[in-house]
């Protein structure tokens, strides 16, 4: 190499290592496995645990709580959700207050599927389980 290829070498090899800082934002998927159980009477209430997973190797252990109200009667227990996210740029970004909006229905044995949003960041939820329930529902999916 020549001195003055040199510097231009050099300035190449230090772009090419900001290269990962420029990722569009979004890029990481995370999914989760999860767990949920409640009961609601006009307010509705769920607890639950998961794990996050994301395609960057991360991975997080999350509770989980649903709180709400609205027309809605019922105890339910979902024993193997999953959840996909969107607009993720770091797994930290899961964690927060969703808003959200449901109808359910079941007896005996129960399905859920639900998309909650917070900001840029969405959750479509989905799991089969048991109980019985009849309602519209409004409030929040929390993860902590």
């Amino acid at each position: 190499m020549t001195m003055r290829t040199l510097p231009a070498a050099a300035a190449l090899l230090a772009g090419l290592a900001f290269l990962p800082s420029l990722a569009r934002a979004g890029d990481i998927s995370c999914s989760m496995t999860f767990q949920l159980s409640g009961w609601s009477v006009f307010y509705k209430t769920a607890t639950g645990s998961g794990t996050v997973t994301c395609s960057n190797g991360q991975s997080m252990h999350v509770k989980l709580r649903a709180k709400g109200g609205g027309l809605t009667f019922g105890k339910t227990r979902i024993d193997h959700g999953i959840g996909k996210f969107t607009g993720v740029d770091s797994i930290a970004d899961i964690k927060g207050h969703y808003a959200n909006a449901e109808a359910h229905a079941g007896a005996e044995r129960s399905a859920d599927a639900q998309v909650v949003t917070k900001g840029s960041v969405s959750l479509a939820l989905s799991g089969k389980g048991k109980g019985w329930n009849l309602g519209i529902a409004f409030g929040a999916f929390i993860i902590e």
